[in-house]
């Protein structure tokens, strides 16, 4: 016990060895007198590694006689100086700013940490220290943070380019930048401004934890930064918290932490990841995350289907120590429901809070989207689709294509049996897989010519089981992609999308019924789409007994 004791103080006193520090003294330092002691500490102090300057304000003057301090300091590797420019006239900051990172260039540091958080300085104070981030200064820089500092899209695109110069000019020297951890919440930086980092992140490749928390991202931003963080293998902390990701950007994200195998803190609080966003990340925590130990997904307007689904997705995470739902749109009935769930995997004590829930959702109440303008144009889009939409444009067999062409346009089980035993090979050869949207489109379009006829029957499950099978076997994302959208389709669950849901037929529910039958289908899937009948099967009212088939049969799938 007493050498785990000495251990410890030792490595205690080893926190504080070459650390000089200011911190939290409230001084207002407006002149070369005013600092005249700390520059007399500075100067006098051998071996200075760490500088912590926060919670005090300095003036132009004040930091230029630090600044000249600092030039003969090559070994100083830490600068905390976050909150030093309090009360200051936003055009004295840039100038204080040229003159300490010019100090830091002379002396020949070599910095690890730069913290230069709640400086209010906007994108002129990005432009101040771009020189500095250049600079081989910074080559070794591994924490850089810029929290509530204004930058806005000017200066996240200065920023974005002096990391990359950075990166580009510390490759040639033979030590490429490994930053590891970047934080800049409260910016303001939006869709530009996000994607301009986007990019140099992706250069970068040794990001460990990134926090861009209330920048005013929408799904364009969000879609750009999910990009770049794949090429980010070691990523373990990712705090989005408050943008706006709705489903383009919840499914784009979800396609990149599936392969983020050493992700464990994951907050998109307050992103209206919606339902079926939830979804798309409940698939990508089956598929990977192994050390997953947080996960929030508050105030995002999901509902209880679909946190139940992502409820059940991480009951494998060993190191899963919380999971928080509140806020979000569950029902009283929901958030017991939830709280159920996870207390019958021994996880009980990992659900956060659900005190704030919103209600479960009113039917009839359409989502509002930041971008709706643009969601309305992709939907006018969709509204348009023709059957020359659903093939593949490059075939061997253009004949064959029209023939298919003048079904989907116009359905009829007298085309579709005319096509006889070709029908297999023309829905796997000529029906493009790739978008999970117009598979569902055209499933829903061949099983409506349904009829309890032995010919017909058997045409359309021929089909149908053709189609899904290509489909399933593409990647793991479009089979998520395509039962969401199917789920919406049948009316299952409210997307943000405008597109109608169509007026559900017996034959819908029985062609997927007799898909979900086969092996083809993929279990977790099942396992959702048994989730939403069950829990919303009112709907399917008017089919009631195909309803209950397939619900019978995907019971038996995923108790098997």
């Amino acid at each position: 016990a007493s050498e785990d004791i000495a251990q410890l103080t030792e490595a205690l006193a080893k926190t504080h060895v070459g650390e000089l520090s200011y911190k939290g003294q409230g001084l207002k330092l407006d002149n070369a007198e005013s600092v005249k002691q700390m520059v007399q500490d500075i100067e006098q102090f051998q071996g200075l590694q760490s500088l912590k300057l926060e919670g005090n304000t300095f003036g132009v003057e004040a930091a230029q006689s630090i600044a000249k301090a600092l030039e003969a300091k090559s070994e100083l590797q830490q600068c905390h100086w976050s909150d030093t420019f309090t009360g200051r006239l936003r055009s004295e900051i840039p100038p204080a700013l040229k003159s300490l990172g010019g100090a830091l260039m002379t002396s020949g540091a070599r910095l690890t940490e730069l913290d230069l958080s709640d400086n209010a300085f906007g994108p002129d104070g990005v432009k101040a220290i771009e020189t500095l981030l250049k600079s081989s200064a910074c080559y070794t820089l591994r924490e850089l943070r810029l929290n509530n500092c204004g930058m806005g899209i000017g200066g996240g695109t200065v920023l974005a380019s002096a990391l990359t110069e950075c990166h580009k000019q510390s490759s040639a020297a033979g030590s490429p930048l490994r930053l590891k951890v970047f934080i800049a919440g409260r910016n303001r930086l939006e869709n530009d401004g996000a994607t301009a980092l986007a990019k140099a992140f992706k250069l970068l490749g040794s990001l460990e934890e990134v926090h861009m928390p209330q920048n005013g991202i929408n799904h364009a931003g969000v879609t750009a930064l999910a990009a770049a963080m794949q090429h980010n293998p070691n990523l373990q902390v990712l705090n989005l918290n408050d943008n706006t990701f709705t489903k383009r950007g919840s499914i784009a994200m979800a396609e990149a932490i599936r392969h983020l195998q050493c992700l464990q803190v994951i907050n998109f609080g307050d992103c209206l990841v919606r339902s079926e966003g939830a979804i798309a990340i409940a698939w990508a925590l089956k598929e990977g995350l192994p050390h997953l130990r947080e996960l929030n997904l508050s105030f995002g307007e999901i509902t209880e289907t679909a946190a139940l689904i992502v409820a059940k997705a991480v009951q494998d995470k060993a190191d899963l120590e919380k999971l928080d739902f509140n806020g979000n749109c569950l029902g009283e009935d929901g958030c017991e429901a939830l709280r159920e769930a996870m207390e019958g995997m021994n996880l009980g004590d990992m659900l956060g809070s659900l005190s704030d829930d919103e209600g479960e959702p009113d039917d009839d109440e359409d989502y509002e989207d930041e971008d709706e303008e643009e969601d309305n144009e992709d939907t006018e889009e969709e509204n348009g689709v023709n059957g020359t939409d659903y093939v593949n444009e490059e075939n061997e067999e253009p004949h064959h294509s029209s023939e298919l062409i003048a079904f989907l346009n116009s359905p009829s089980s007298e085309k579709l049996i005319s096509f006889g035993a070709k029908r297999v090979q023309l829905i796997e050869q000529e029906v493009d897989v790739s978008d999970a949207c117009k598979v569902s489109d055209v499933f829903l379009k061949i099983s409506s010519v349904y009829e309890d006829e032995p010919e017909v029957k058997r045409a359309v499950f021929e089909s149908t089981d053709a189609l899904l099978r290509k489909a399933f076997s593409n990647s793991h994302s479009r089979s998520y992609s395509f039962i969401s959208s199917l789920i919406v389709n049948l009316g299952l669950l409210k997307s943000e999308d405008k597109k109608m849901k169509v007026s559900v037929l017996p034959g819908h529910l029985l062609a997927l019924e007799h898909a979900a039958g086969q092996e083809f289908f993929p279990l977790d899937q099942a396992g959702v789409l048994e989730a939403f009948v069950s829990r919303h099967g009112k709907v399917l009212e008017s089919c009631s007994s195909a309803r209950d088939a397939l619900k019978t049969t995907l019971a038996k799938r995923t108790t098997a």
